[in-house]
């Protein structure tokens, strides 16, 4: 798992298809839904005439976690859901995950400093259940 200014990553030794079985389930497991889903290889094929190759946003929300933060700042939704991008590389699938340390970063609020913190673990905890 590397991180990078504003997000977390893994590669998974296994196909797109697999990869998004297995993110999916984790997410499940932290308390995550998918609420939306954009193919933007479809996208760029649709719109533009473009092969390029698989790669997915899926916008993951943690209803539990979403409440605390929206009651606490009303705007909070402009950050939400969380973005996790699934993208076909050599030798399996990358998946990112924005940091929601990064994410939060913006919100100047120290009262928000736990639920952050309990979020960024459990989308630690998703990319380490990859493998």
């Amino acid at each position: 798992m590397n991180a990078q200014p504003y997000g977390l990553h893994t590669t998974v030794d296994a196909d797109f298809a697999t990869t998004r079985g297995r993110v999916t389930a984790a997410l499940a497991a932290e308390g995550f839904g998918i609420l939306t889903e954009i193919d933007v290889s479809a996208t760029f094929k649709k719109k533009l005439d473009v092969d390029f190759r698989p790669y997915t946003i899926l916008g993951a929300c943690n209803p539990h976690l979403a409440h605390q933060a929206i009651s606490a700042e009303a705007d909070i939704g402009l950050l939400l859901p969380c973005n996790v991008v699934l993208q076909a590389v050599e030798g399996g699938t990358r998946v990112s995950i924005a940091d929601p340390r990064a994410m939060f970063s913006v919100v100047p609020r120290d009262d928000m400093d736990a639920l952050v913190q309990e979020a960024t673990a459990r989308l630690e905890r998703v990319l380490a259940a990859l493998g």
